[in-house]
C-alpha cells in the first residue's frame, strides 16, 4: 500500500515538472525571442504528450498484462486537461489580452482555432466527470462519455497539423503514436 503511494507521488511529482520548468524559464527571462509563443507551443505539446500517455496505458496493460499502470489513468487525463487549460489561458490572456475582436478577427484566418476548442471542451467534459462522484451519478453512460478521449485525440492532431502547416513531422509521429494506440485498442478489445 505505501509504495503505491509512492509511486502516486512519484508520477504527480514528474507530471508537475515539465510545469515548473516553464515557469522558471518565464520568470528567468529564458523563453527565448518570443516568449509568449514559446509558452503557449510548449504547454500545446505537454497537453498533447500527456493525452497520449493516457491512451498508452490500456495498451500498455493489455501488451504486458500488467493492470497496475491503467490506475494512473485518470491523473495523467488531468494533467492533459492542466496543459490543455494553461494552453489556451496563455492563447487568450498573454497573446490576445482578452481581445474578442481580434480573436474574432482571427478565426477565419486561423481555423485551427476553432478545433482547438472543440477539442478543449471535449477535455472539459472528460475533466469534470472524471471524479468517482461523477461516474457514479453519469452510471452506465460514463464509459461511453470517456470515449470522447478519441475524438479529443484525432481533433488534437487536426489542431496540431493544422497550426503547423509546412513542418509535417512532429503531428506526423504523434499520428503514427495513436494511430497505434487506437489499433491495439480495436485488434484486442473487440475479439
Amino acid at each position: 500500500m505505501l509504495s503505491r503511494r509512492l509511486v502516486w507521488v512519484f508520477v504527480f511529482c514528474a507530471s508537475l515538472i515539465p510545469f515548473i520548468l516553464l515557469l522558471r524559464d518565464a520568470i528567468t527571462e529564458n523563453l527565448g525571442a518570443n516568449p509568449i509563443e514559446t509558452l503557449h507551443l510548449s504547454l500545446g505539446d505537454w497537453a498533447l504528450r500527456f493525452l497520449c500517455f493516457t491512451l498508452a496505458l490500456t495498451p500498455l496493460k493489455i501488451l504486458t498484462g500488467q493492470r497496475w499502470p491503467v490506475r494512473f489513468r485518470r491523473m495523467l487525463g488531468l494533467f492533459s486537461f492542466f496543459y490543455a487549460s494553461l494552453h489556451l489561458m496563455v492563447y487568450l490572456v498573454l497573446d490576445l489580452s482578452f481581445s474578442w475582436e481580434q480573436f474574432v478577427d482571427e478565426i477565419p484566418k486561423s481555423p485551427y482555432i476553432l478545433v482547438g476548442l472543440f477539442t478543449y471542451s471535449l477535455l472539459l467534459i472528460l475533466a469534470v466527470t472524471s471524479p468517482k462522484v461523477m461516474k457514479k451519478k453519469c452510471g452506465r453512460h460514463w464509459k461511453k462519455i470517456h470515449q470522447l478521449i478519441y475524438l479529443a485525440a484525432i481533433s488534437t492532431l487536426v489542431h496540431f497539423f493544422w497550426l503547423v502547416k509546412l513542418e509535417m513531422t512532429e503531428p506526423l509521429i504523434y499520428s503514427v503514436f495513436i494511430g497505434c494506440m487506437l489499433m491495439i485498442r480495436l485488434v484486442f478489445i473487440t475479439k
